[in-house]
C-alpha cells in the first residue's frame, strides 16, 4: 500500500486542471509551496508497507462466476446449500455434532482418519463456532462443516462427493499506524477514547514492563506509537511489531524501539541500545491498585498498632495470578503466621522477594525449584493477618527491605558493538516513518485549503 492511494494521485491530477483556470490566492497558494516542500524532505522514495506474507489460504474467497451468479466461501459454492450454525457445547464433540447432522458413523470415523496430521478433532472446543451446509434436496444431506479453529482460522471437512479435510487462514492484512494518546481516566479507557484498539494497551504494557508501573499511570501521562496492525475484513486482530515508541511517565520520556538482535530474545531496546527488558518486572501482578505502600510507621489494620511495613499491598481478586518478577530459586514455602501462604525467592546474591497472604500457590512450586521471570508461582488470596484479598509483596537488597516502587532495576546485555550499526539503521528508519506520517499530515491540511479556494471560486 502506497502512502499516496491512487484516488489521491487521480484527484490531485484533477486539481491540478483547475488550478490552471484559477486565481489561486497567495495564502492558499503559500500553503501547498510550504506543505510540498515538507513533503518533499521524507517522501522522496514512495513509503510502502508491505501486507502480510506467507499468512496462508485465504478464509473468504467470495466472487460472482460470469457464467452464473454462484458466490463462494471457503472454496464453497455456498449458495447452492442450506446454512445451519452453531456453538461447540458442553459434552460435544466431532462426532456428536456429525451425527447430530445424521452424517453415517463409518463418514465420521473416516474424515477423522484423513484429518491425522492436519487438525487434531479431540481440539474442537466449547463456546467455538461451526457452520453446516446442508444440500436443497428433499431429504437435506450436511456436504460441508466449517469449523472455526481460532480468531484466524478454520477447518473445511467435505462430505459430499469425496471426503476431504482443508485448513483455511484468513486474509490477514498487515498496516502501519501511529497514534498518540494522552492519559486523562485510565490507559484502557483512554485508548478507546482515542479509537485505538486496546490491543495496543497490552502491548505497551509488555514491552514497558520492567521501566514504568502500569498501575501508578497518573493523569496527563501520554504515548506515541508507531505499530503494525493486523486485521481481517475490516477487524482487529493483534498487534504485531511496535517500530517506535515514547511513553512520557511522570514527565520522563521513555523511548524504545525495535529490533531483533540475532542470539538474543530481545526485540525492544532504548535510544542507547540497553534492552528494555530487566533483571525484574516492575510488577508481581497485573490489573490492580495499589491499597497500601512501604513504610516504617504503618497503623495495622487488624492489630491497630503501629509497626512497620517493608512492602507494597496490592489488591486484587482473590485468584489473580501472581508472578515471579525474576528468575531464581524458590528459598522458602509455607504458611507464616500474619503473612499466610507465602512464597520467598532468591534471585541472586543482592536481591530477594516475598509474596505473602497467598490463597494457594503456583503448580511445582516447592522449595528449591527455579522459577523463571513472569513464572506464575501462586494466586491473590486473604490468609493470614488480612482484611481482604490482596498481595503483600516485599524485596531485600542485600538482605535490607527497599520499597519495591523505588528500585532500580539493572538493565540486562545491551546490543553488542557488532549489531549497533544496524540497531541505529533500524532506529533511523523508525524515526523518518512517523516523519513522514506529519509530513503526510500537514500536506492533507494545505491541500484542504486550497481545494476549499478553488471550490469557492476565489
Amino acid at each position: 500500500m502506497e502512502i499516496f492511494s491512487k484516488e489521491f494521485k487521480e484527484w490531485m491530477k484533477a486539481v491540478g486542471g483547475k488550478v490552471k483556470s484559477l486565481i489561486v490566492s497567495k495564502k492558499a497558494f503559500m500553503c501547498v509551496i510550504v506543505a510540498l516542500g515538507v513533503v518533499s524532505l521524507f517522501l522522496l522514495k514512495p513509503l510502502v508497507f508491505r501486507e502480510s506474507e506467507g499468512m496462508g489460504l485465504p478464509d473468504k474467497e467470495v466472487y460472482a462466476q460470469a457464467a452464473d451468479t454462484a458466490i463462494y466461501e471457503y472454496g464453497i459454492p455456498i449458495s447452492e446449500y442450506d446454512l445451519q450454525e452453531g456453538i461447540v457445547g458442553n459434552g460435544d464433540a466431532f462426532s456428536t455434532i456429525l451425527t447430530e447432522m445424521n452424517v453415517p458413523y463409518n463418514t465420521v470415523y473416516s474424515l477423522s482418519e484423513k484429518s491425522k496430521g492436519i487438525f487434531d478433532v479431540r481440539q474442537i472446543r466449547v463456546g467455538n463456532k461451526y457452520q453446516a451446509y446442508f444440500t436443497t434436496d428433499s431429504v437435506p444431506r450436511a456436504a460441508y462443516l466449517v469449523y472455526e479453529r481460532d480468531g484466524q482460522s478454520f477447518v473445511v471437512f467435505g462430505l459430499k462427493d469425496s471426503l476431504y479435510v482443508q485448513i483455511f487462514e484468513k486474509d490477514i492484512k498487515t498496516t502501519l499506524e501511529y497514534s498518540e494518546v494522552v492519559i486523562n481516566q485510565s490507559l484502557w479507557m483512554d485508548v478507546q477514547s482515542a479509537g485505538v484498539t486496546p490491543i495496543l494497551a497490552l502491548k505497551l504494557s509488555e514491552i514497558y514492563a520492567w521501566s514504568i508501573d502500569f498501575f501508578g499511570l497518573q493523569r496527563g501521562d501520554s504515548f506515541k506509537a508507531l505499530y503494525e496492525v493486523m486485521s481481517y475484513d475490516g477487524k482487529v486482530l493483534d498487534i504485531g511489531k511496535v517500530k517506535y515508541a515514547v511513553f512520557n511517565h511522570n514527565g520522563k520520556e521513555y523511548p524504545v524501539y525495535h529490533y531483533v538482535e540475532k542470539g538474543t530474545s530481545n526485540e525492544y531496546w532504548n535510544e542507547k541500545g540497553e534492552s528494555m527488558r530487566k533483571a525484574f518486572l516492575k510488577a508481581p501482578l497485573s490489573f490492580t491498585r495499589i491499597s497500601s505502600g512501604f513504610s516504617y510507621a504503618r497503623k495495622h489494620p487488624i492489630t491497630r498498632k503501629v509497626r512497620p511495613h517493608t512492602g507494597i499491598d496490592y489488591a486484587a481478586p482473590t485468584g489473580t495470578p501472581v508472578m515471579s518478577i525474576g528468575d531464581g530459586v524458590v528459598i522458602s514455602k509455607g504458611y507464616q503466621g500474619g503473612g499466610g501462604h507465602t512464597v520467598k525467592i532468591k534471585h541472586n546474591s543482592v536481591y530477594t522477594t516475598a509474596y505473602l497472604h497467598l490463597s494457594k500457590y503456583g503448580k511445582g512450586i516447592s522449595v528449591g525449584t527455579r522459577v523463571s521471570q513472569g513464572q506464575v508461582i501462586g494466586y491473590v488470596g486473604s490468609t493470614g493477618s488480612s482484611t481482604g484479598p490482596h498481595l503483600d509483596f516485599r524485596i531485600w537488597k542485600n538482605g535490607t527491605p527497599i520499597n519495591p516502587l523505588k528500585m532500580v532495576s539493572p538493565p540486562t546485555q545491551p546490543i553488542g558493538k557488532g549489531n549497533m550499526e544496524a540497531f541505529r539503521a533500524e532506529q533511523h528508519s523508525a524515526e523518518r516513518m512517523v516523519s513522514r506520517h506529519f509530513a503526510q499530515q500537514y500536506f492533507n491540511k494545505a491541500v484542504g485549503v486550497l481545494e476549499d479556494r478553488i471550490t469557492s471560486g476565489r
